[in-house]
């Protein structure tokens, strides 16, 4: 079924065995699941791959579940492609488009990540999780143990959006309200569980929620025949799928289903919290935590990220950027997306379409450039706060 080899430490190359239960390498930096492409490039269509029922596990042969029976799925992927037609032809753009992650099960892209993280884990025994979250996360987490009858423990701060509280109560999991940030989140939870021996599901902390993200990279090539958009945008915090998407394209190249070319990749985070934009213009080589992190974008408040240094290769290799937009101009995007094209996302998404204006305003993207936007969770998750 999966073609999966081995764990590769993306700082140092050392390879792990893929069938232990592993968190971080020997150099606390995050594994990145490794496949042989060879043989899947010698035995899979992509045709015949599409012609599939539209959901994540498609692509089952790419991802890392060995026996179909630990697959826990919701539905999970197969979300759609828009055309922004209103709000290109406003903002001088004839081929803006968005991805649509806010349709998947708990209203975000975090279900992809968690449905092939707690899979993969159930696989290796694990049978009870923890996770430190600022919401969507969580949420998701505590669905998937639900459907896989395993147990999750949330922590999230005590200011997450009601509705993802909610989400994690009406499941049964664990949770915890912390008072912080999501990184003090994170040091609640590593504490607790290892006094508990639960399984950490922190972002790139484990292998293989990326690889659920990565598949928002091979949907995006197919929705457009299998040529990547010229700029892709995407709002980030953990930067998990903006590594991941990096990773997919090289792996689709490689199993001769694109070619060589690559997208611009711009990252998009708050003024208020924006370790990766200020590391790319500084020229810096790895991230540093932001102090007094405040954003109303609680995806995007994520001070300390374990990948920066990832993120920051996949935006210099692709000639990309990074662009900071205040809370007032994502509330603002966030009213202008959905007056012209009826589509209500979360903050974190509108900044999207505020950097998508900023970045088309200077001529960094031109007119007839195929850009695409991320909607990362729906707009109904969170409060409304009209500008």
């Amino acid at each position: 079924m999966s073609y999966l080899t081995h764990l590769e430490c993306s700082l140092t190359g050392q390879i792990y065995d893929a069938d232990q239960l592993i968190r971080l390498s020997d150099a606390g930096q995050p594994l990145l699941a490794r496949y042989d492409l060879d043989k899947a490039r010698a035995e899979l269509d992509r045709d015949e791959i599409m012609r599939r029922p539209a959901s994540m596990w498609r692509f089952q042969e790419m991802l890392p579940v060995r026996d179909p029976q630990y697959i826990t799925t919701l539905g999970e992927g197969g979300k759609p492609v828009l055309k922004l037609n209103q709000l290109g032809q406003k903002l001088g753009l004839n081929q803006l488009y968005l991805k649509d992650e806010g349709q998947n099960p708990t209203g975000s892209f975090k279900a992809l990540g968690l449905a092939a993280a707690v899979s993969r884990a159930r696989e290796l025994g694990v049978t009870e999780f923890v996770i430190p979250t600022a919401g969507n996360a969580g949420s998701a987490l505590a669905a998937y143990a639900a459907r896989s009858n395993t147990v999750a423990h949330v922590y999230m701060p005590q200011d997450a959006p009601l509705i993802n509280l909610t989400e994690v109560q009406m499941t049964g999991a664990d949770l915890q309200l912390v008072n912080g940030l999501i990184n003090d989140a994170g040091r609640q939870a590593a504490a607790d569980a290892a006094e508990g021996g639960w399984f950490d599901v922190s972002t790139l902390k484990e292998p293989y929620r990326i690889e659920g993200k990565k598949i928002m990279g091979y949907e995006l090539a197919a929705a457009f025949a299998w040529e990547l958009p010229d700029v892709i945008i995407y709002p980030t915090g953990g930067g998990t799928g903006l590594i991941g998407m990096w990773k997919a394209f090289d792996e689709m190249e490689s199993l001769g289903w694109i070619g060589s070319k690559r997208p611009r990749m711009v990252a998009v985070q708050s003024d208020g919290c924006a370790p990766v934009v200020k590391a790319f213009h500084d020229g810096a080589e790895a991230t540093e935590a932001w102090e007094n992190a405040a954003t109303l974008a609680g995806g995007l408040r994520v001070p300390v990220a374990i990948g920066g240094r990832l993120m920051l290769t996949a935006l210099r290799d692709s000639d990309g950027t990074a662009v900071a937009v205040s809370d007032n101009r994502i509330l603002a995007a966030q009213q202008l997306l959905a007056r012209q094209e009826g589509i209500f996302v979360s903050l974190e998404a509108a900044a999207t379409i505020a950097a998508v204006e900023e970045l088309a305003a200077q001529n960094w993207i031109q007119p007839d450039e195929k850009t695409l936007v991320f909607n990362t969770g729906s707009g109904l998750k969170y409060r409304l706060l009209l500008t």
